[in-house]
């Protein structure tokens, strides 16, 4: 298996209509998209569609990875804490002849509906085309290795593999972060002197690989 995709927030967010229905919850990423096609027009998909593009962590118990529990206070019972109302796999808080648990493993433990990981820190970074001078600003996540942000760049440069990638005149290890190619995470920093624009961005120099001179 390969290395799972890192997401940000902001692309999860995208994901938010019952047709194209992403969730994170417990730092991992969900297509809940076929989930809603197997139940549609069912009521209890509502509270899910309510959340899509959203992070949904809160429904459970970080320690066993399982929906909350809270006594019900009408009978004593332990039964799952549902805020937003009962939803799919979720068992109805009293005996119903209705309810049927065939469905097999709940889909907040079915890996079929997982898509990768979501970042735990998310950064901006200045990438300048040497050739053609445009410079792209784009949302990457720190986990993600050069290679994998070159993936997110290609939209904007189909050729960006035909070029070597260079920070402060030195070549990138594509297969490291930007923080293992010493390209520190000032956001902090940039926050504190409330320098929140572009323009003090640390940027990745690309050279077109048939233009490249020797020193």
């Amino acid at each position: 298996m390969g290395r799972q995709r890192y997401f940000t927030p902001n692309e999860v967010s995208l994901h938010n209509t019952v047709d194209d229905l992403w969730v994170s919850f417990l730092g991992k990423v969900y297509n809940l998209t076929p989930l809603c096609e197997k139940y549609k027009g069912d009521v209890l998909l509502k509270p899910i569609i309510q959340s899509a593009g959203k992070d949904i962590s809160h429904w459970f118990n970080p320690k066993t990875k399982e929906i909350r529990t809270h006594v019900d206070p009408l009978t004593g019972c332990v039964i799952p804490y549902c805020p937003n109302g009962r939803f799919i796999h979720i068992p109805p808080p009293y005996p119903d002849a209705d309810w049927a648990n065939d469905f097999g493993r709940p889909w907040w433990r079915d890996e079929s509906y997982l898509v990768g990981i979501l970042s735990k820190k998310t950064r901006n970074i200045k990438i300048i085309n040497t050739l053609t001078s445009q410079e792209q600003v784009i949302e990457v996540c720190s986990e993600e290795m050069v290679s994998e942000i070159l993936s997110r760049y290609v939209k904007y440069n189909a050729h960006a593999a035909s070029y070597t990638w260079k920070y402060d005149g030195n070549n990138l290890d594509m297969g490291k972060t930007l923080e293992e190619n010493s390209i520190p995470d000032e956001d902090e920093e940039f926050y504190k002197l409330s320098m929140n624009d572009d323009t003090f961005l640390q940027a990745i120099h690309l050279y077109f690989n048939d233009d490249l001179t020797e020193d």
